[in-house]
């Protein structure tokens, strides 16, 4: 169950309310348009008898399989070249059918390819898992990474082109490089190199027009600024980023130490709060609380009798021994962590090159900032928390290290300086008998949990999309700012997100990239 939250965690598109301008005879025109630009074969409307295998084959979440066959896209189009991508933008704009953007389909709620709202206008959908290269320079420790790869692709090309680098990301092998890339993508090495968005050093992308902006020279500063942890689907769509890799040792260490409550969880998180943020930085603890037990797990850059000299150190509740510690290879490492001893038995390619899995129970997640550490009484109610006919998971991901020399409008994620650490709460459920989402979540994140992290505004990661949270509101056929920056604030901070309203402005002034949680032009606010 803990590996089905991870995958349902990361990348989120676009959803476009309502447009009024769209209508039957524009779909007609919209798809003659595709018809003479784009190969037929990359073009699947829902006559097609591929088209529901294609339109599930990403969705990761059981929750969102039925809201997204029950009114599915216009056409969902596999682009094999930035061409195509381009006329999809010129034929969508010119007969007035908005378009959104899938990579890996880790969306927590679907937005990448399916409406929201009920009656929602009609859409096509830009399916990247055809535009997957991974192009390594070894000497400049650089990578050109297409948006549609994979983690587990990018993690395995990486080293096995170049030997000696890795990249920093998230956990995991399926999440699509775009989507991740879009929100700041967080993981376990961000405390030594920054997120993910830290680490891009060019793009490709088309904007809202159609054009390609082969560069950031193309782009502009503000562009380019913005689309490294703006939020997906905004501000156009990139095809490809260049990456800036970074050394990894030959071998790594990893630990995977459980406790239950009556081994000392409670106390062991208690003081992991404060412990993990400031450990060094090649050591990264992350903390999965279920079932009233905490599992805590690692990657640290360098060998066992290393890290568990440091742990018994700095952190002797945790009782590490060197029994407990693993040493592999960095590649192995992001197997491992997600797929546990089963990875023993198979070729790393097997794993990391898939792109399929089995959709999971339906999930709900959310997700929150902590910048002064919870008491123990405050941990010991949260472990006892009542499931009510769930099952619920606590994911904590430490900052500190380099997060914290980041200055928070070095990109449009602000949660640097400060932070101890993010949660993402997950709640799982079979989904039968027609009952809506159980209350552990709701409970546990809206009644207890609000006085005890980050505030004004209360704290929230982009990637970990919340409808909850808030969602747009059009007025006089725009979007509202106003009604934006309820969410908005809450994901980039209130400076970050009037800068990418501002940019918004700049570069899609007709609000043609729009969705329930998409940034607004600033200039086109009708309150």
């Amino acid at each position: 169950m803990a590996r089905v939250a991870l995958v349902l965690t990361i990348c989120f598109m676009g959803f476009y309310p309502s447009l009024a301008w769209s209508s039957n005879s524009n779909h007609t025109d919209f798809l003659s348009c595709l018809s003479t630009k784009i190969p037929s074969q990359l073009v699947l409307t829902p006559s097609s008898r591929s088209f529901k295998p294609l339109l599930v084959s990403s969705i990761r979440n059981a929750r969102l399989v039925a809201p997204a066959t029950a009114s599915p896209p216009l056409c969902i189009v596999t682009p094999t070249q930035a061409s195509h991508v381009q006329a999809v933008v010129r034929c969508g704009r010119s007969h007035r059918v908005p378009v959104r953007v899938r990579s890996g389909g880790h969306d927590n709620e679907g937005l990448s390819y399916r409406s929201a709202t009920p009656n929602g206008e009609a859409f096509a959908v830009i399916d990247l898992s055809k535009f997957n290269a991974v192009r390594v320079d070894a000497h400049a420790a650089t990578a050109w990474v297409d948006s549609g790869t994979t983690l587990g692709e990018l993690y395995y090309r990486v080293a096995t082109a170049a030997p000696g680098l890795g990249f920093p990301a998230g956990v995991c092998p399926t999440v699509g490089v775009g989507g991740l890339i879009s929100g700041g993508g967080m993981g376990l090495m961000m405390r030594k190199n920054g997120l993910s968005a830290d680490n891009v050093l060019d793009a490709t992308m088309v904007d809202a027009e159609g054009n390609l902006l082969p560069d950031k020279t193309a782009m502009g500063d503000d562009l380019f600024w913005a689309i490294r942890g703006g939020g997906g689907g905004n501000f156009g769509i990139v095809l490809s980023w260049k990456l800036r890799l970074v050394p990894v040792p030959p071998k790594v260490a990893f630990f995977n130490v459980t406790k239950t409550m009556d081994q000392g969880a409670v106390d062991a998180v208690t003081k992991w709060q404060t412990i993990a943020p400031a450990l060094p930085e090649d050591l990264s603890v992350r903390v999965v609380i279920q079932k009233r037990q905490a599992t805590f797990q690692s990657l640290y850059l360098g060998n066992c009798s290393a890290v568990v000299a440091t742990m018994r150190s700095r952190f002797p509740e945790l009782g590490l021994t060197r029994g407990d510690c693993k040493e592999m290879s960095w590649l192995q490492h992001k197997a491992y962590l997600y797929f546990g001893d089963t990875s023993k038995n198979m070729p790393l390619e097997a794993l990391l090159l898939n792109r399929s899995m089995t959709i999971g129970p339906f999930v709900k997640n959310k997700s929150d900032y902590v910048k002064k550490a919870l008491t123990r009484d405050a941990w010991e109610k949260i472990f006892l928390w009542p499931d009510g006919g769930a099952v619920g998971q606590l994911i904590l991901e430490p900052h500190g290290g380099m997060m914290s020399r980041i200055a928070d409008d070095y990109t449009p994620f602000p949660y640097r300086s400060g932070v101890l650490y993010n949660i993402q709460y997950v709640e799982f459920w079979n989904g039968k008998g027609g009952h809506g989402t159980p209350k552990w979540l709701s409970g546990l994140y809206d009644d207890f949990m609000a006085p005890l992290v980050s505030k004004s505004p209360r704290g929230a990661y982009v990637n970990y999309r919340d409808l909850d949270i808030g969602v747009n509101k059009v007025v006089g056929g725009v979007t509202s700012y106003e009604t934006a920056k309820v969410w908005g604030e809450r994901y980039f901070g209130l400076a970050n997100f009037k800068r990418l309203a501002k940019i918004k402005r700049k570069v899609d002034a007709t609000d043609y990239f729009r969705n329930e949680q998409s940034v607004p032009p600033l200039h086109l606010i009708r309150e």
